[in-house]
């Protein structure tokens, strides 16, 4: 087998990383399969074994390798979360939009289905607390509480796997929403679009929570045609 260049000394754990994911990506390591031994891969990288330790410790907590006891590590997955994340917070706005779109409409719809007297009372608080947008409000704390009304809709919908994709998309849907509240040729969804996505949960009225949840951001997308 022949080897690379060494690595320079300053980047090991890094340069091993990226030459892992670029194997897993171009298809060098199929999904599924087991890839070469701790100690195959440090001589062919020319590091230590600690050099590879810790690059596959990262891959695996990254969701691309996993690493199983007394057999081995095998490629898991061929797509970073972080690089995902990385390409969503590169997206235009309208992007943006349109993916809370089929995200919180969908979790209100199923909110509606779903909801228990539990997630009713956190959500009429969270409204109450997010209230009317006013040009004297601190808008960082506004986003922050329009955020967490949407995050407890998406709870609300008991759907383990879309609340926590919620959950990890939520930055970027803060940043849309900073944008939405400080830009004035955007009509940021007001209080009373917000207590109609409440009032179709509340009434178990699944189209209607849909519907209303859907229009709010709509109308930002509209404007910007």
């Amino acid at each position: 087998m022949s080897s690379f260049p060494p690595l320079p000394r300053h980047s090991l754990v890094e340069q091993a990383i990226a030459f892992m994911r670029e194997r897993v990506a171009q298809g060098a390591w199929a999904l599924g399969e087991r890839i070469p031994k701790e100690t195959e891969l440090a001589h062919l990288l020319q590091v230590g074994r600690n050099t590879v330790r810790e690059a596959v410790r990262v891959l695996s907590h990254a969701g691309i390798l996993e690493v199983r006891q007394g057999d081995g590590t095998y490629v898991r997955s061929r797509t970073d979360p972080a690089d995902v994340i990385h390409r969503i917070s590169r997206s235009g706005l309208r992007d943006h939009f349109e993916l809370r779109v089929v995200l919180e409409a969908e979790a209100a719809r199923l909110a509606a289905l779903r909801r228990t007297e539990r997630d009713l009372d956190l959500l009429e608080k969270l409204l109450l607390a997010r209230g009317e947008k006013s040009p004297d409000m601190d808008m960082e704390a506004f986003v922050a509480r329009d955020t967490a009304f949407h995050l407890a809709i998406a709870q609300a919908s008991h759907n383990t796997a879309l609340s926590e994709l919620y959950r990890y998309f939520v930055s970027e849907v803060r940043r849309g929403t900073h944008t939405a509240v400080v830009e004035p040729t955007l009509p940021e969804p007001d209080l009373a679009a917000h207590q109609r996505i409440f009032d179709a949960i509340r009434n178990q009225d699944a189209s209607g929570a849909e519907h209303a949840a859907r229009a709010a951001v709509e109308g930002l997308i509209t404007a910007m045609s």
